[in-house]
């Protein structure tokens, strides 16, 4: 019985000198994972700084897509160079309340819970940072992403800017990025010449620019593209485009 408790005793006494080195161990890994996490957030921080004022270089899917294809086209082109009618097509088509939400439309996503779909649900701003910031695929990961950085980039980015990069990041053909290499691909034409109609056909073709195409546009994408038009005309009458009209001319 007296050598079972030293036993015992000695097992006690050196227990902690076991578990020391795992707490260190483990204190040491969730030092380095929190220090890991706030660098990615510091450089997503200043990427949002830097992209406010600069064009974003080629994003991570157009990475991809250029591995894929030996090449794209991209050629960014400032807002001021680009048809109005343009801006007020895809606002119409893909995220009417542009001007009226923080990032997330509320009553879209509301909308798409009731019918039991997450789809158009997605606002300009999210795409923009899945875009630029983050990689495409549907996964909780990246939403999650993509929910804490949007409301960051709608504090620091004006509307007009975020639509702006929008406009040229998004994709109009397989390789084609960017609503002035649309213009080229598609009409042989420069993004600031781009009639009301062929405007509303490059934003019917977003949500599928794979497999629609605005030069030769199906029944569907007709009437898709008078549809948005009409919105286009809606909301510049009732002001939902006043967030990312001109800029206003600077004072003498």
């Amino acid at each position: 019985m007296a050598q079972t408790r030293k036993a015992e005793t000695r097992k006690k006494a050196a227990a902690p000198s076991t578990a020391r080195p795992r707490r260190r161990a483990l204190r040491f890994v969730l030092r380095w994972m929190l220090r890991v996490v706030a660098g990615v957030w510091v450089l997503i921080l200043l990427a949002v700084l830097v992209f406010a004022m600069l064009p974003p270089p080629r994003t991570p899917y157009m990475l991809q897509e250029s591995a894929r294809l030996d090449g794209i086209r991209y050629d960014w082109t400032d807002m001021d160079e680009i048809a109005p009618v343009m801006a007020r097509a895809v606002v119409a088509a893909e995220d009417a309340n542009f001007c009226l939400h923080w990032g997330f439309d509320m009553v879209a996503i509301r909308r798409a819970l009731d019918e039991g779909t997450g789809r158009g649900a997605s606002t300009i701003t999210q795409q923009v940072v899945k875009n630029v910031f983050l990689w495409h695929g549907r996964n909780w990961g990246r939403k999650a992403l993509e929910a804490v950085i949007t409301p960051v980039v709608e504090t620091f980015w004006s509307k007009r800017r975020i639509l702006e990069v929008y406009l040229n990041v998004a994709e109009f053909d397989a390789g084609v990025f960017g609503v002035q290499a649309a213009a080229e691909h598609y009409f042989n034409t420069d993004a600031a010449k781009l009639t009301p109609t062929q405007a509303a056909r490059l934003a019917a073709a977003l949500p599928a620019p794979k497999d629609r195409n605005p030069a030769k546009p199906t029944d569907f994408l007709r009437r898709r593209a008078a549809a948005i038009l009409d919105g286009a005309e809606t909301i510049r009458a009732d002001g939902r485009a006043g967030c990312f009209g001109p800029a206003p001319a600077p004072r003498d």
